[in-house]
Formats: C-alpha cells, structure tokens, sequence
C-alpha cells in the first residue's frame, strides 16, 4: 500500500506539470516560444508539433520567425497556424513564416481566461479521476481482507488530504495566470 501512495504523489505532481505546461502556452500579452511550438502542423502525412519541423525564434516580444527545415513545410506551417485559433495572421517572407504577436485586446483576453477555466477543469477532473482510481484500490483491498476498516479510513483521510492540497496548488497556479493574463 506504501507504494500506492508514493504513486499517488507522483500522479499528482504529473497532473500539476502537465496543466502548467498546458497553461504556459496562453500568452500574457508578449510572444513566447511556447505559444508556438505546441502549434501542429500537417506535414509528411501526420500532425507534429512546429518545433519538431522547424527552428523557432523570438525576434523580439512582438515577433516570431518560423524557419522550417524542410522549405516544403512553409504552407502547412502557415495554415496550421492560422487555424490555432490564436490571433496570428502568418505571412511567408521567402522560406520562412513571420508570426507578429499582436496585443492583447480585452475580448481577447477574456477568450483565454474561458480557455485558463477549461485547462483547469480539465486538471481537477484528472484529479478526481486518480481519486477514485485509488479508493476503488483501497475498496478491494479491504473486501479481500488485505486492509482493516480503520486502516481503509486512514488510508481515505490520506488521499483527501493529498486531493485537497492538490487541488489547492491548481488553484494557486490557475489565479496566478489569472491575474497575468488580465494585467494591461
């Protein structure tokens, strides 16, 4: 059971990483790399992430340059970005694709806050999913005789206590971005 529970922390935390990085590409104003390397682009006969198929480079925060390896990939690139539903209108400057970050205006900023609320609903329902994963386990274990009701209760408070503190953190992070993205 002691391994359970040290799987437990580790699901948690891969919870927490994957919703951070899921929240790091919403843009706060600036470009960032983030939000363009997660963009996939239709290429060879499958989807790939744009950093797989092309060099990408900050000129400064309002501009980003795509240069792609293989010269063949520069449409695809160009529509793989306009369809990402981010603002960016690319345009193609000899074998390379210019991505100008435009600023944030309020409609849109209140379009990635839906889009923060939805990662992070998305977040706590992997938590409760990994929640009940766990008490069905401890469930079992007490029906075939391998833990005692006082242990099954311990064991529960445990996981609500790692549940909770959690899906406090998701909330920390969720206000923290919150507050970037609405900041002018």
């Amino acid at each position: 059971m002691k391994i359970l529970f040290q799987n437990t922390d580790t699901k948690f935390h891969d919870v927490i990483d994957f919703y951070k990085n899921q929240i790091s590409s919403l843009r706060v104003g600036r470009g960032s790399l983030q939000l363009i390397e997660a963009i996939r682009a239709e290429v060879y006969g499958q989807s790939m992430p744009l950093n797989q198929i092309a060099n990408i480079t900050m000129v400064d925060a309002t501009l980003v340059i795509v240069s792609p390896w293989d010269k063949n990939n520069v449409q695809p690139i160009v529509k793989a970005v306009q369809v990402s539903n981010l603002g960016i209108n690319p345009s193609i400057d000899q074998d390379k694709v210019k991505l100008p970050i435009p600023p944030l205006n309020e409609e849109r900023r209140k379009e990635y806050l839906k889009l923060l609320n939805s990662k992070t609903e998305d977040a706590k329902h992997a938590v409760r999913d990994i929640r009940k994963d766990i008490i069905d386990t401890i469930d079992e274990d007490k029906k075939k005789g391998l833990i005692g009701e006082d242990e099954q209760t311990r064991m529960e408070k445990d996981l609500q206590k790692k549940v909770n503190n959690t899906n406090i953190e998701i909330q920390r992070i969720n206000s923290e971005k919150e507050n970037e993205l609405m900041m002018v």
